[in-house]
């Protein structure tokens, strides 16, 4: 017998935004031989709409409704949807760190639908804007701490999925963790105003790469060889291996096509598959099986959505990056004003990016990170694109890699005291490699400071000399 634990999302306001799946779970569990019943499955009722709400005060909230279910087995699995797949990390976390505050209760399974783990591109529109989308809005005002936490490249999600990239296999300590999320936008949502809502490479809320937490941390920082132009040398470090599929038509939410109120088989079955996973060896076989899944859909990536009397409109599915890049130096101070671009080519040359490579950039007002959300495709160089209503057609004609792709950094402040020099990725590192299909990488780019000699002087003249324009003098090495 196994204790299910249903986990909203953000503004929800009544449990019927579960719809049918917790009865179609346990209909088609018990046809799979997995007897679930009514006692044992819950459904959260949390608050996320309430702007003195926290995260932390989200995740102390949930482990006293846990306490109170009087587990017999103290053993849970779990199934969120958008947010509640953050909620459910950070009281993981919070049970491991705060042991002593926390739970003992086990969660076995994570299932995860459409989570927002590294945040939604609309989160930084801000409550007024998200006031307006029919998609998002049940009638009352979005939480703004809990806004904040999505917003994307935030401190908060920053800090909880760094955690998790550098931290242990979850599969070692018996946890398994499991991403499903929808391919598309549900077009009946769309927003005319905010072009986010029908988004290529989202379910219309939550991009795919932010979903995902196959996730890789890179670091660019000086290879210690002073010179007019710092060198900048690539570390990477990728995250533990995640169950991620995509569940093809389906969106974020919404009756029709979301991908838990409309409870379709393809859902079912592969939070089945899911729940079903009882090792490390059927959850790598599981991992496997689900990426070739995504493969066969990627390479099938044509959409025609119909538009009435005219012709379709055509949209190509290309797997999407996102990039979150932070700015920064050797003592931790950020550099906000600096410049970052992208180049290509041995050449080293912004100009010569692939066109169509940057699909939106969003600056988070609070942390400063910038988001770049990429073409993976163009990056990577693509076959030609038939159209399948006549093979013979083009829809796009085949794009050349143009690897390897490099970064530039311009400071604000190129001369003084103490001062940054301009930057640039080691010319034996293509960048590319840090990047991953339907993946999000947290790029730190880290400069040196150049301190010189003016900033501290020790000197035998006792006559009184002044020093309010000091010479700068010779770099300290």
């Amino acid at each position: 017998m196994t204790t299910l634990v249903f986990v909203h999302g953000w503004s929800v306001t009544n449990t019927s935004t579960y719809g049918q799946l917790p009865r179609q779970l346990q209909q088609q569990a018990a046809a799979a031989g997995m007897p679930l019943t009514l006692a044992d499955i819950w459904l959260s009722e949390y608050v996320s709409f309430d702007d003195a709400v926290t995260m932390a005060d989200l995740v102390r909230a949930f482990d006293h409704a846990l306490r109170d279910l009087h587990l017999l087995d103290a053993g849970i699995a779990c199934i969120t949807h958008s947010t509640g797949g953050p909620v459910v990390r950070e009281w993981l976390r919070a049970q491991r760190d705060k042991p002593g505050s926390h739970s003992t209760i086990k969660l076995s399974h994570l299932v995860m639908l459409a989570p927002a783990n590294y945040g939604s591109a609309l989160a930084q529109l801000g409550k007024g804007a998200l006031g307006k989308l029919k998609s998002w809005w049940n009638g009352v005002e979005p939480g703004q701490r809990i806004l904040d936490w999505l917003a994307l490249g935030s401190d908060a999600s920053l800090s909880l999925n760094l955690d998790y990239i550098h931290g242990a296999d979850p599969t070692s300590a018996g946890q398994y963790l499991f991403v499903l999320t929808g391919d598309r936008p549900d077009r009946a949502f769309y927003d005319h105003l905010n072009s986010y809502t029908g988004e290529d490479g989202s379910d219309g809320v939550v991009r795919i790469a932010a979903a995902n937490l196959n996730a890789r941390h890179a670091v660019l920082v000086s290879d210690g060889k002073a010179a007019t132009v710092d060198t900048l040398a690539l570390n990477l470090q990728r995250g533990p291996r995640c169950a991620f599929k995509l569940i093809a038509g389906a969106s974020h939410s919404g009756d029709a096509h979301g991908i838990m109120a409309s409870a379709a088989p393809a859902t079912v079955d592969a939070i089945l598959r899911c729940l079903q996973v009882r090792s490390a060896a059927a959850y790598a076989a599981l991992c496997t099986a689900f990426e070739q899944e995504i493969a066969a859909r990627d390479a099938d990536k044509v959409e025609l959505e119909p538009a009435g009397p005219f012709a379709p409109r055509v949209h190509i599915h290309d797997p999407r990056s996102l990039l979150i890049v932070r700015l920064s130096d050797e003592a931790g101070e950020p550099l906000p004003e600096a410049g970052f671009l992208l180049t290509a080519g041995v050449q080293a040359s912004p100009d010569l990016m692939p066109d169509g490579f940057l699909v939106d950039r969003q600056a988070n007002a609070k942390s400063r990170a910038v988001s770049l959300y990429l073409n993976h495709s163009l990056l990577a160089g693509d076959d030609r694109v038939a159209d399948p209503r006549n093979t013979r057609k083009t829809l796009r004609a085949a794009v050349p890699s143009h690897r390897p792709y490099g970064a530039r950094v311009q400071p604000a402040d190129l001369a003084g005291l103490v001062h940054h020099a301009l930057a640039q990725s080691a010319p034996a590192d293509d960048l590319f490699n840090m990047l991953g299909a339907h993946q999000t990488t947290v790029l730190d780019v880290v400069l040196p400071r150049h301190v010189h000699e003016g900033v501290f002087r020790l000197t035998k003249d006792l006559a009184p000399h002044d020093f309010r324009k000091p010479e700068p003098g010779p770099l300290i090495s």
